[in-house]
């Protein structure tokens, strides 16, 4: 049985998700799939500049991974260009850095070791806090033993995170 895969740690989903050529109908266009670890990697590695380790270490993935990632998204974007496809950015397995103060969310208490507190790390660590949405903001008041990231915003319907 293969390892479970690792989230991977992304700065902010991007604020334009969808590039199609010009002059170009919808309905005539085949879609590319660019997930928001691929993009992330794009972004960190090409737009960034950051050599592959540093990159790999704020995604919190290793680097052969992260040469992966950016091995995909360079082919999918390539394959977007030479054949006129659309690339959408959806989907992956990530989560958001938290605290970071750029791009739409917040990205609070999705980190690994991040704002670390007793033994459970800040996480499920007693009834009081509230579970906040790190895209939009929505909160509503955390329940105990139910984790936050088993709710979904009821607005952007992606995991709500632990605030306290």
């Amino acid at each position: 049985m293969p390892r479970p895969r690792r989230f991977r740690m992304v700065l902010a989903e991007p604020t334009v998700n969808y590039f199609k050529p010009a002059g170009v109908p919808l309905s005539a266009l085949k879609e590319t799939i660019l997930n928001v670890e691929e993009f992330e990697a794009i972004r960190l590695k090409d737009l960034e500049e950051l050599d592959q380790g540093p990159a790999a270490k704020e995604m919190h993935i290793s680097q052969p991974t992260f040469n992966r990632l950016l091995k995909n998204a360079r082919k999918k974007i390539a394959d977007a260009i030479v054949n006129g496809r659309a690339i959408k950015i959806e989907g992956g397995k990530y989560k958001m850095t938290p605290g970071m103060g750029r791009g739409r969310g917040q990205g609070m208490g999705l980190g690994r070791g991040q704002g670390r507190r007793g033994r459970m790390g800040g996480f499920g660590a007693g009834p009081e806090g509230t579970c906040v949405c790190p895209n939009c903001g929505y909160r509503e008041a955390k329940i105990r033993g139910v984790p936050c990231a088993s709710k979904k915003c009821p607005k952007c319907k992606i995991p709500l995170a632990r605030s306290q």
